[in-house]
C-alpha cells in the first residue's frame, strides 16, 4: 500500500508549522497483545466464480476453498466472511458432496466438518454466497479510508463523465468482504478467479488470463489463475472500460490498463516499469517472481495505490496527459510506481507475518522510492526524497512514541503511519550505510530467498543480515525496530590550537533510551576532508580529532543518514563552507535552512540563498526561493534580478512556478509582461502562478484572465482562479470556487483553503459565509488529528470581523463543532 499519506504529505508541504496531534488513544485496546494469527487450518487453493449485480451493488459468488490442518487434527473450520448472505456450505470430495452445518454471525462463518482431518490432509469446501459490500458498516484508516473490499463505481451510469467500474481493495482484511477466506497475512494460497462481466468490459486479476468465454446473454467469463501462493489481502479484481497497453520484461508481459482518454500516454506514465523491474531484480539478486506485471488506474480509489500480486491498482492521480505530465513530481507519481513494484518482493513474495510486523512490507517499499531515484536520477535525487520522508516523520511528535514493530495497538489500521513508512524507510537507509551496499543487499537476497512464498518478521531480517555480515545486530534492531523514538541531539565544537585538536561534543537530550550511533565525521583542513568513524554510546560524549589548523568545517554525520533531530551549533560561516564544499544534497539543504533562520540583514546568509537559486538540485532551488524574505527591501533589491535571471533559464516547471510566485511577492509592475508571457505556458503550475502574479501587479486584468480560465480542467489553475476571486471577485464568483473546492481531493482542498477563507473574510454575503463555514468545519473536523483545526479556527475567527450578528453566529457554530470533535 502506498503511503497515501497524500493528505499528510500534502499538508506538511503546504503548512510545515502544523504539528500532528495525538488522537485519543483506546487505552484498553492498547493493552492487548496482537500476536500473529494462530493457524488451525491453512489455505491451499482458492477457486472463485463470481458475477455482479450492478443494480444491487452485489457480488454473486461460488467458491471452492481447499485447506489442510496445521499442527493438530481438527473437525471444524472458521472463515472470515463479512456481511454476506450464505446460501450453502458443502464438502466436496471428488464426485461426492456432503452438506455441512454452519453458524454465521455476519463476520465469521463456523463450519462443522464431516470428520477430524489430520495435519496436512487436504479437504475442499464449496460455498455459494452473496457479497453486499455497500451494506457493510466498516471504517478505514489514515492510509486506506474505507474497508468494504469491493467497490462499484458509477454502477447505474448516472454520473456524467465518470466510467463504470468495479475494483477491489483487500488490505488489511477486507478481501473477506467479497469472498469467504481466512483473512490473515500469514495465510498463503494459490488462486483461480472466473469473472462473468458485460462483454464490452476488460477484466484484470492476479496471475495469467487463461481463458475467455463469450456467453449467450451478452456477458463474457474471464478466468485468471495465480499458480504461486500469496496472501488473501493481495487478491484483486478490476472491471471496466480499460484500454491495455503492453510492454515486456525478460519475456514476461508488462501491461498498463488506463481509461481510453489516457491510454495514448501509457508509456509516458508507466514506461519506466520494465527498467525498474530489471534494476530491482539485479539489485536484490532475486528476480521478479510473478508471471506478469500489470498496473491499472481506477476512479474513486480509497488510498494511493495497492500492490496486489502481479496486478497493482493505482488511484487516478498517476494518470496524466502531456500538459499535466510537465508538472509531474517524482514524489506523487513515479515514486508510487516504484513503491508498489518493490512490494512484489517485500509484501507479496515475502509477506509480513502479522500487521505488527508491517515494517517488512511498507518500510521496504518506502526505502525503494529513494533507491530508484538514486539509480535513475542521481545521488541528489535519492537523498532529497529520503530526506523529505524523514522530515515528515520528525514533524510528528506523537509518532515518536511508537515502536516500529508494534505488538500493542488499538486497531490494525493504526499500523499504517509515518513510523511503518517513513521512519522505517530511513532506518533501512541507516542499516545500508552501516553495513555497506554489498553486505546490505546480500542480506536482502538471503531474507527473500529463505522466506519466499512465505512470511517474514523483523527477526528474520536481522538473522539474514547477521548471517551475511558476520555481525551481531541485536543492538541495531533492539533500538530501532523494537524501541521507540529517535535521538535528539545538540552538537558543539571547539578547536585547541596548542594541542592541534578539534573537539566535537554531542549530547543526546531525549528522555529514556540512549541510542548507540555509528557516526561518520568529515574534518575539512586546507580544503580536504578526512573521514573519521566514531561510535556514540553514552548520553554525552566528546570526540577529538587531530587537526594541524582550525578546520573550515566539521561535518558530523557526513553520510547524512542518521535519523535524529539535531541542533548543530556551528557558526554560519561553517554552513556556508558546507554549502560550497560538502558533497551531499542534505549538506546544502541544511545550509539553506541555516541561512533561512538568520535575519534578512545577514549578507552571508543572503549569499547562500542566492547561490541556492542556481543549485543543480530542484529541491535546493525550491527551498532557497521559499527562504528569501522578500518583504525586506534589501533582500528584494538583491534577489529580484537573480529571480528573473533564473526564471529565464529554468527548465523545471515547478521551480518556474515558484520563481513567479516569488516575483509576485515583490509586486513590481515591471514584471507584468513576464506574467502575461508566462500565462501562455503549457505548464498548469506556471499558468496558475502567472495568474496570481498578474493579480499582484494588475488586479483588474487578472480578474478578466481568471474568468477566461474557468473552463481549464486542472486543479492548480482552478486554485489560482479561486485565489484571484478571493482577492478581487464578488459573490457571483463564489459558485465557481465552491464547485472547485467540492470536486478537489484532500490536497486540492488544502490548496484552496486560504481562498475559501479569504472570500468569507472579505464579503458579508450570507450564502458565502454559510457555505464557506460548512466546508471549513467539515475539513477541520475530518482532519483534526493532523492539527488542521487550529489554522481553520484562526481563519473562522478572522472571518467574523465586521460581520452581522447572524453571520457571526454561523461562524461561531462552525468553530464550536470543530472544538468538540474528537
Amino acid at each position: 500500500m502506498t503511503k497515501a499519506f497524500l493528505l499528510s504529505l500534502g499538508l506538511l508541504a503546504a503548512a510545515p508549522a502544523l504539528a500532528q496531534q495525538a488522537a485519543p488513544a483506546d487505552t484498553a485496546a492498547l493493552k492487548l497483545y496482537r500476536e500473529s494469527a494462530r493457524k488451525i487450518n491453512a489455505l491451499v487453493h482458492t477457486k472463485l466464480d463470481v458475477r455482479f449485480d450492478y443494480a444491487k451493488r452485489q457480488l454473486l459468488g461460488k467458491e471452492w476453498v481447499t485447506l489442510q490442518p496445521v499442527g493438530y487434527a481438527t473437525d471444524s473450520l472458521r472463515l472470515d466472511a463479512k456481511g454476506m448472505d450464505i446460501k450453502s456450505v458443502t464438502l466436496v470430495d471428488g464426485t461426492s458432496t456432503k452438506t455441512l452445518k454452519y453458524r454465521y454471525d455476519n463476520q465469521q462463518l463456523d463450519i462443522d466438518l464431516d470428520k477430524a482431518y489430520l495435519p496436512g490432509q487436504q479437504y475442499t469446501v464449496y460455498l455459494e454466497y452473496v457479497a453486499k459490500p455497500d451494506e457493510l458498516k466498516v471504517k478505514g484508516s489514515a492510509a486506506i479510508n474505507d474497508a468494504k473490499g469491493l467497490y462499484f463505481i458509477n454502477p447505474d451510469s448516472t454520473e456524467a463523465g465518470k466510467p463504470r467500474q468495479i475494483w477491489t481493495q483487500g488490505e488489511t482484511e477486507a478481501s473477506s468482504a467479497w469472498f469467504p477466506t481466512i483473512d490473515k497475512p500469514n495465510q498463503k494460497t494459490t488462486a483461480e478467479i472466473s469473472m462473468t462481466v458485460p462483454a464490452r468490459y476488460v477484466t484484470l486479476s492476479n496471475g495469467a488470463l487463461t481463458s475467455q468465454k463469450n456467453n449467450a446473454d451478452g456477458t463474457r467469463t474471464d478466468t485468471w489463475k495465480q499458480e504461486l501462493p500469496h496472501s488473501p489481502y493481495l487478491f484483486m479484481m478490476a472491471v471496466g472500460d480499460f484500454k491495455i497497453t503492453k510492454d515486456t520484461w525478460r519475456g514476461k508481459e508488462v501491461s498498463y490498463y488506463l481509461e481510453p482518454k489516457y491510454a495514448p500516454y501509457a508509456k509516458q506514465i508507466f514506461g519506466n516499469t520494465p527498467e525498474m523491474m530489471e534494476f530491482f531484480s539485479r539489485r536484490l539478486g532475486v528476480d521478479y517472481a510473478w508471471n506478469k506485471y500489470a498496473q491499472v488506474v481506477v476512479r474513486d480509489y480509497v488510498s494511493g495505490a495497492m500492490e496486489n500480486t502481479s496486478a497493482t491498482l493505482h488511484g487516478e492521480f498517476v494518470q496524466k496527459d502531456p500538459r499535466e505530465a510537465l508538472d509531474a513530481e517524482y514524489a506523487n507519481g513515479e515514486s508510487v510506481i516504484a513503491h508498489e513494484l518493490f512490494h512484489q518482493w517485500f509484501g507479496d513474495l515475502v509477506t509480513a507475518e502479522s500487521w505488527s510486523n508491517l515494517t517488512v512490507n511498507e518500510s521496504f517499499a518506502d526505502f525503494s522510492e529513494a533507491l530508484w531515484a538514486e539509480y535513475k536520477y542521481g545521488q541528489d535525487a535519492g537523498d532529497a526524497h529520503a530526506y523529505q520522508n524523514m522530515r515528515n516523520y520528525l514533524r510528528s511528535p506523537r509518532d515518536a512514541q511508537k515502536q516500529l514493530v508494534r505488538f500493542h495497538y488499538a486497531d490494525k489500521e493504526d499500523m499504517f503511519d509515518l513510523v511503518s513508512y517513513q521512519k522505517g524507510g530511513q532506518i533501512l537507509n541507516m542499516l545500508r550505510s552501516y553495513l555497506t551496499d554489498d553486505v546490505f543487499f546480500a542480506g536482502l537476497k538471503k531474507y527473500l530467498t529463505d522466506n519466499k512464498f512465505g512470511n517474514g518478521e523483523a527477526h528474520q531480517l536481522r538473522l539474514a543480515m547477521e548471517a551475511v555480515s558476520g555481525q551481531d545486530l541485536n543492538w541495531f534492531f533492539n533500538q530501532w525496530y523494537f524501541g521507540a523514538g529517535h535521538p535528539v541531539v545538540t552538537i558543539d565544537y571547539g578547536y585547541d590550537a596548542a594541542a592541534r585538536q578539534q573537539t566535537v561534543t554531542i549530547k543526546q537530550t531525549q528522555p529514556g533510551t540512549v541510542f548507540q550511533l555509528p557516526i561518520a565525521v568529515d574534518v575539512y583542513v586546507n580544503g580536504k576532508p578526512e573521514r573519521h568513524q566514531v561510535w556514540m554510546r553514552e548520553r554525552a560524549e566528546t570526540f577529538r580529532f587531530a587537526a594541524a589548523s582550525k578546520p573550515s568545517l566539521v561535518n558530523v554525520d557526513a553520510e547524512k543518514v542518521l535519523l535524529w533531530q539535531k541542533t548543530d551549533n556551528k557558526p554560519f560561516a561553517d554552513f556556508a563552507y558546507q554549502f560550497k564544499n560538502a558533497p551531499r544534497y542534505v549538506d546544502r539543504r541544511e545550509a539553506v535552512a541555516a541561512a533561512a533562520a538568520l535575519p534578512p540583514t545577514d549578507a552571508a546568509a543572503r549569499q547562500v540563498l542566492l547561490a541556492g537559486l542556481t543549485d543543480k538540485a530542484t529541491g535546493i532551488r525550491m527551498a532557497s526561493i521559499a527562504a528569501l524574505k522578500l518583504d525586506d527591501k534589501a533582500v528584494q533589491k538583491a534577489a529580484t534580478p537573480a529571480l528573473r535571471k533564473q526564471l529565464a533559464q529554468e527548465k523545471n516547471t515547478n521551480v518556474q512556478a515558484a520563481l513567479l510566485s516569488a516575483l509576485a511577492r515583490v509586486e513590481d509592475k515591471k514584471d507584468e509582461k513576464l506574467f502575461l508571457r508566462s500565462l501562455e505556458s503549457q505548464s498548469y503550475a506556471v499558468e496558475g502562478a502567472a495568474l496570481e502574479g498578474l493579480a499582484a501587479v494588475q488586479p483588474k486584468a487578472a480578474l478578466t484572465r481568471a474568468k477566461a480560465l474557468e473552463t481549464t480542467q486542472n486543479g492548480t489553475v482552478a486554485a489560482a482562479v479561486a485565489s484571484v476571486y478571493a482577492e478581487q471577485g464578488d459573490a457571483s464568483n463564489w459558485p465557481f470556487v465552491r464547485q472547485q473546492f467540492d470536486a478537489a481531493g484532500p490536497q486540492g482542498k488544502f490548496q484552496m483553503l486560504e481562498s475559501i477563507a479569504g472570500f468569507m473574510a472579505r464579503l458579508s454575503d450570507a450564502t458565502v459565509v454559510r457555505e464557506g463555514a460548512e466546508r471549513l468545519q467539515k475539513l477541520g473536523v475530518q482532519y483534526k488529528r493532523y492539527g488542521v483545526d487550529e489554522p481553520i479556527l484562526q481563519m473562522l475567527t478572522k472571518a467574523k470581523q465586521g460581520k452581522p450578528s447572524e453571520q457571526q453566529a454561523v461562524l461561531d457554530a462552525a468553530m464550536e463543532a470543530i472544538k468538540k470533535a474528537e
